[in-house]
Order: structure tokens, then C-alpha cells, then sequence
């Protein structure tokens, strides 16, 4: 007897080939609990590489919605309004169509998972593990932003189009709005679409009046960022078209010169390619059918120069993502990520009680000052103190970046350390800035009114600014205040979970428990050295044992250059 995953599997794959896909040199199976459903190898791979082969009408995108029999004139109502935005639309769509009882999308949806990874969905003990780190405000503040949104918009409206689609039985609560938005975070894709396939007909008056809706902002946009965060929600796409410098979210976002429209989706069938850091394909869209032979199609393609070995798992890259992202958008960690980061900010709000906070907030504006800056792993290893190999992605771009000239009175030389100091300039500008004292804030002002003249004839530009800040302060304040920021999130991430080494001891014991069966079963079995938890907290504790490692990293690196630049006089 067929399990239940085989049962659905069996519909999906009817519903694919009804709807003109085609597996070239590959299958989807089972995989297990934590990653669902795969796509493997077969032994019937296609010289020219592809995989698969799925046509673009399968995509749901804005334009399915607006053009839905049942929904599409009240969305698009809304949408030409501006009451709604073009991803709020796709998390709508799959709302409604989870809960309608006779939907065409039934075996793609049964296909998808029902619960998820990602910190949204935690329990209570779960989300305490996130304490101290970005993750843990940031959920806090979206699940209560969705909140607001179900109970004052998705509920009421839900209802009124099932109505519409003649399903008036049909109950809906936070939680399948709450899935509806993880699919969507975690699977859609941005597709560079023809001009012709998305403007079928040529009708510039539509088209223009479209667009206009499409940068209308809404109060009501489900956007997965946070504020204060490095989670970008430009980034959270689960794929990035291969071959192309930017994809640009919304239904109207043209590049007239490729006529390309790039246009957020989910693509049922390659949407199930789980990440690899090596990944073995990459997908690509073929407008004219001259590759796969089925024009308007998307298809997978094998990224090895040899043939696939029967059964392998054919995995994709999600991008170059740290395990803040991966967990926060796709709800998984990599351990030892390669692509992991730091973020540090000042609090803006704290600006408001330093010295001088007018004058230093004008020369913050004036310099294109950064108040936040991101610091991926790779940057360590051109540091004081490497520990891997140089060659990575890292360049040296604060170096480059400091075209000061540090001569402007002879006082100040340009500093020994520069071409190891791993802090971004923008960020250590702003830090100079705001840590600058009364003399410093003083003379400043004074050589920038030297370049002004009585008259005001000139106002100085950027790089001048920046040169007379450093002339007037060097280094040391804005080291020292890093220093502050450093430890202060050491803190932070310390206090409720202890240090580094306490996360390396629960990770050495850890016992991961899928299913409250595996917990049981483990506890019979009087496993006591270990310490049993679920694959979220796990999760949770290899991240913020990252955040430790790259915090305790970057401190010594800012401890280093703060005795540097005093021992120089900077």
C-alpha cells in the first residue's frame, strides 16, 4: 500500500504532465522530514544536460491572480487601487486556494509542507533560544505585524472570495495565512519573463496604468524584512535567474533593452530543489523554445561536465546567504556556513543624546555616512589575525575605499594598519563622526569654514568632509566606540545562553528529536549522555554560536587596531 507521501507524489506528477511538464533526466522522491520532497537523478539523462522541463503558464505570479475567473476582479479591484501590493496578492492566491475545496492547484499544494523551520514558527521554548540575537526581535515584530495584518485585512477578505469562488463553508484562521506567507518566502522565484508572454497585447495605456499600481507603497505589504536587520527582502528569493545582473521585484519592472520583464513567482515542480552550497544545477528560462523545444518555459539544467550518477540528489544554490538568512526566510541552518555574517549598528535613536548631535547628524547626512555595517566571515582572513585561506571573495575594498588625503595639514599620516583594518569605511566614518569630542567637533567646523569662505561661496564636498573629520579626530574614538558596539553584543548574545563554548557543549551532546515518537522512543531508551531537542533548537544554537564566534572575531580585530591607532597617534 502506497504511503501518503506516494499517493500525493503519484497526483503531482499526473498534474504536471497533464499541464505539459516534462522529467528529461530526473525524479522527485521523498526525501525525510527535515527537507521534504527532492529532485534525484535518473538514468535517462538528455546529452544537452536538461533535467526538466516546466512551461511558465504553471507559474503563479500577479498576473494568474489578477487573471483568476473567480478572483481575479476583485484582486485586481484592489491591486489598480493600491490597497494591495503584488506579493500581498501571490500570499493571498494561496490563502484562498489552500482552503477552496475544489482547487485546480490541490496536488501541487498537498505537495507543500505544512509546518516549517523558520523562527515564525517556533514554539515558545524554541523562539528563548533566539534571545539576544537579531533573530529573536526581528520574529517577534513580524509575527505581530502578520498578526495585525490577518485581523484587519486577510480574514475579512479571505472570506469574501471564497464567497466569490462559491466555497462559503470554508473556514480561515492565522495559520493558513501564516503558511501561505512561508510558501511564498521560501519558494517563489524571480522570473525574467518576455515583455510579450506578461503584455500579451500591446496596450501602452494599461501597461503604464499598471505600473503606476505596482509603486503604490501598501500599509498592508507583506514584506518578510525587519527593521534594523540585514535581512533583505530583495535577497529572499529562493533562486536568482542564472546569467542576469539584477532582478527587480514587481509585475511591471521592465528592461526594455532585453525586453524582459522580471516578475516574482512560484514555479511548481523545480521549486522543489533543495540548497547546496555546491550546487550540481541551475535553472534557466527559455522564451523561445529554441533550447527545450517547449517555448515560455523554465527548465533545470545540470551543472557538471559529466553525467549525473543514478540517484543522486540534484541540488541548487539559494545564493550566497548567512545562517541569519537561511534560517529566517528558508527556515534551515549550514553548519560552519562559509557565507555567514555579522551585523553591527549604532542605534539611531541613540544619536539623539550625544554632543553636538545636530551638527554631527548634518555631517553624517553630508559624508553618505553607513550607521550599520555588514561583516561576512571572509572578511577575517586579510585581518590581524587570519585563519583561513586568502583566497575567498573578500576584497579589499575599505583600502580603496579611503581615498582621504590624510595630508591635509601634515598632521595626520596615513595609518600602518589600513590594509588590514576589515571595517568598512562608511561605517567607521559615522563612527568618527559620532564619537568626535568639543575640540575635535570644533576644528571641524573651522577648516570646513575655511573651504565655505565668508561668502558661502562652495559647500564642501564628501570627500572633504570626510578628510576634515579625520584630520580633526584620526581613528581612536571611532575604534573605541566600535569596541563599545562589539561587546555590548557580546552581551547581549551571552546573556541568556552563556559563552561559545557552552553552545559547543550542547551541540557536541545534542540528540536531534524530529517527532514527539522519536522523543519517546529516545527516552526508553535511557539515552542520558545526550541531550535531546529538536531540530529548531538545534538550529538556533549552531547560529547563535555562530554570532558568538564572528562577534569574539571582529573584537579582537577592533582591539587590535584601537592599540595600533593609539600607539601611532591616530
Amino acid at each position: 500500500m502506497a504511503s501518503p507521501e506516494e499517493a500525493k507524489l503519484d497526483l503531482f506528477l499526473q498534474w504536471l504532465q497533464v499541464n505539459g511538464a516534462q522529467f528529461r533526466g530526473c525524479h522527485i522522491k521523498y526525501c525525510d522530514c527535515n527537507k521534504g520532497f527532492g529532485i534525484f537523478s535518473s538514468d535517462n539523462t538528455h546529452e544537452d544536460g536538461v533535467l526538466l522541463v516546466v512551461p511558465l503558464d504553471l507559474a503563479i505570479t500577479p498576473m494568474r491572480v489578477l487573471q483568476d475567473p473567480l478572483i481575479g476582479a476583485e484582486c485586481r479591484a484592489m491591486f489598480e487601487e493600491g490597497e494591495v501590493d503584488d506579493r500581498f496578492l501571490m500570499i493571498l492566491f494561496l490563502t484562498v486556494e489552500r482552503l477552496r475545496k475544489n482547487s485546480s492547484w490541490k496536488p501541487y499544494l498537498d505537495m507543500l509542507p505544512t509546518t516549517f523551520g523558520n523562527p515564525l514558527w517556533f514554539t515558545d521554548d524554541e523562539l528563548l533560544e533566539l534571545r539576544g540575537t537579531a533573530l529573536y526581535r526581528a520574529t517577534e515584530l513580524r509575527k505581530k505585524d502578520l498578526l495585525t495584518v490577518y485581523e484587519d485585512k486577510v480574514k475579512d477578505l479571505v472570506k469574501k472570495l471564497l464567497v466569490l469562488g462559491g466555497d462559503s463553508e470554508s473556514d480561515v484562521c492565522f495559520e493558513d495565512f501564516l503558511w501561505a506567507n512561508s510558501i511564498f518566502w521560501s519558494r517563489a522565484l524571480n522570473l525574467p519573463l518576455p515583455h510579450s508572454y506578461v503584455f500579451p497585447q500591446i496596450q501602452e495605456d494599461q501597461e503604464k496604468e499598471i505600473s503606476c499600481s505596482v509603486d503604490k507603497s501598501s500599509e498592508f505589504s507583506t514584506s518578510n524584512t525587519y527593521s534594523g536587520e540585514p535581512i533583505n527582502e530583495n535577497d529572499g528569493k529562493r533562486f536568482e535567474a542564472q546569467g542576469s545582473e539584477t532582478g527587480v521585484n514587481g509585475v511591471t519592472s521592465t528592461s526594455r533593452q532585453g525586453e524582459t520583464v522580471w516578475v516574482e513567482g512560484l514555479l511548481p515542480g523545480i521549486d522543489f530543489c533543495n540548497h547546496d552550497l555546491k550546487a550540481v544545477a541551475t535553472w534557466e528560462v527559455d522564451g523561445t523554445g529554441s533550447i527545450t523545444e517547449v517555448p515560455l518555459s523554465m527548465y533545470l539544467i545540470s551543472a557538471l561536465q559529466s553525467p549525473f550518477p543514478v540517484e543522486k540528489e540534484i541540488s541548487i544554490s539559494y545564493g550566497n546567504k548567512g545562517n541569519e538568512e537561511l534560517l529566517y526566510l528558508y527556515g534551515f541552518i549550514v553548519d560552519n556556513n562559509p557565507d555567514d555574517y555579522l551585523m553591527i549598528h549604532y542605534p539611531g535613536e541613540a544619536l539623539q543624546d550625544i554632543s553636538f548631535s545636530d551638527f554631527k547628524g548634518q555631517l553624517l547626512v553630508a559624508q553618505n555616512a553607513a550607521m550599520r555595517c555588514l561583516l561576512p566571515k571572509n572578511l577575517l582572513d586579510r585581518g590581524f589575525f587570519p585563519g583561513g585561506s586568502s583566497n575567498n571573495k573578500a576584497k579589499n575594498t575599505c583600502e580603496a575605499d579611503r581615498i582621504c588625503n590624510f595630508s591635509w595639514s601634515g598632521y595626520r599620516r596615513t595609518p600602518s594598519y589600513l590594509s588590514k583594518l576589515v571595517f568598512p569605511e562608511d561605517f567607521m566614518t559615522a563612527l568618527r563622526t559620532i564619537a568626535m569630542r568639543e575640540d575635535e567637533v570644533s576644528k571641524v567646523s573651522s577648516m570646513l569654514e575655511e573651504l565655505v569662505g565668508s561668502e558661502g561661496e562652495r559647500q564642501p564636498s564628501e570627500t572633504e568632509i570626510r578628510t576634515a573629520v579625520w584630520e580633526a579626530c584620526g581613528d581612536s574614538g571611532a575604534l573605541q566606540l566600535l569596541v563599545d558596539l562589539l561587546q555590548k553584543k557580546m552581551m547581549d548574545l551571552e546573556e541568556s545562553s552563556g559563552t561559545e563554548d557552552c553552545d559547543a557543549a550542547l551541540l557536541e551532546n545534542a540528540l536531534i528529536i524530529g517527532s514527539p515518537e522519536q522523543q519517546t522512543s529516545a527516552e526508553t531508551n535511557d539515552i542520558a549522555q545526550h541531550k535531546l531537542m529538536s531540530r529548531n533548537t538545534w538550529s538556533s544554537i549552531v547560529y547563535r554560536r555562530g554570532q558568538k564566534q564572528l562577534t569574539r572575531l571582529f573584537l579582537n580585530e577592533a582591539e587590535h587596531a584601537l592599540q595600533l591607532s593609539l600607539s601611532e597617534g591616530n
